[in-house]
């Protein structure tokens, strides 16, 4: 089977997206591996793609999105990386593969995915539950159950398609509804790509519900997930093989989860510091932290989410300011110093 993986991110996250890509490549190393970025590099980053552990470079501005400079502007660095990722499978799958899998850029293999491509003969779409044991400490269930109910059933950092029948569908169907409705809006029940697939139980045939404990091992499922290093090495969870682990906000918070969740399960800890390892070995130190080339105007100035959000619900300043990230005279952001106060 012709296998092509991707994961969308900036260059603020291209260190994960290093080791994401070489840990794929340990793994499968006959696998396409494809890049979609939503960015521009920053001054001073000498960005050579043919030296970078991926196969293939997609710029979100190539995928032929409508308008792009203006649906751009609608959305935050978060919503528009994921935004992405619609119009990408769809297309993808018109590019002679078989199977297409998606992967967030903070996520890792530890051990290879052939039964994803196992699963792919018999079923056109996978997913991953944020959880699939039940939480009985109250912690637990309002930290991980209830939060699920919020921000969606499955986990969208991972999900793997066939280019065909079910699959094809799914990925038109999701490219539409991200290109139009991908944002982090709770309260009207959106959040990103993840609400939307709570409805694939329902929309499509040939779904597997991946309910393997080894695949997509994150913070929020810890408390239910024992996690083990077998005396020939392998790392288990639950005593089964740890295929992949999503490395979901490194730093201080993902810190503080973890530590919660694992408690003296001591070889989680033992993996995170495998991968803080692995993050600050390919961290190029002049691309600058939390870099986004479509965070600020022309003239430097940031881009306050409350102005994006405007642009998003008024179709006469979509009509006005086809480029809202333009400075200077006749530009959204005189409109705004101006008359959007």
């Amino acid at each position: 089977m012709k296998v092509l993986v991707y994961s969308s991110f900036t260059f603020s996250y291209l260190n994960r997206a290093r080791v994401l890509f070489q840990t794929l490549r340990r793994f499968h190393p006959d696998w396409e591996l494809a890049a979609l970025i939503t960015d521009r590099p920053p001054e001073g980053f000498a960005f050579d793609p043919a030296a970078e552990p991926f196969d293939r470079l997609v710029w979100a501005s190539d995928l032929g999105i409508p308008n792009f400079e203006s649906w751009l502007f609608k959305h935050d660095v978060v919503e528009v990386c994921t935004a992405v990722k619609g119009p990408f499978i769809h297309q993808a799958c018109s590019w002679g593969f078989d199977a297409v899998i998606y992967l967030d850029p903070d996520t890792a293999l530890l051990a290879g995915l052939d039964p994803l491509v196992d699963w792919l003969r018999d079923h056109d779409i996978l997913l991953t539950p944020h959880l699939i044991d039940p939480n009985d400490d109250d912690m637990a269930i309002q930290d991980n159950d209830i939060s699920a109910s919020r921000t969606g059933i499955f986990n969208l950092g991972f999900v793997a398609i066939r280019t065909t029948g079910e699959g094809a569908r799914f990925a038109r169907w999701w490219n539409d509804r991200l290109l139009s409705y991908c944002y982090d809006d709770i309260p009207n029940g959106l959040f990103v790509d993840q609400r939307w697939c709570d409805h694939v139980p329902a929309l499509f045939d040939r779904l597997k519900v991946i309910r393997d404990p080894g695949y997509n091992v994150a913070s929020w499922n810890l408390s239910t997930r024992k996690v083990a290093v077998e005396k020939d090495g392998r790392i288990t969870v639950n005593g089964h093989p740890l295929r992949f682990w999503h490395f979901t906000k490194l730093g201080p918070v993902g810190d503080t989860m973890t530590k919660r969740y694992a408690g003296r399960n001591f070889q989680v800890y033992e993996v995170w510091a495998w991968y803080k390892r692995q993050v600050a070995a390919v961290t190029d130190p002049t691309i600058p932290e939390r870099w986004w080339a479509y965070g600020t105007y022309d003239d430097g100035k940031p881009i306050a989410k409350s102005e994006r959000v405007l642009y998003r619900q008024r179709q006469d300043l979509r009509d006005a300011f086809p480029n809202p990230f333009a400075s200077g005279r006749g530009s959204f952001q005189e409109w705004l110093e101006h008359e959007g106060a």
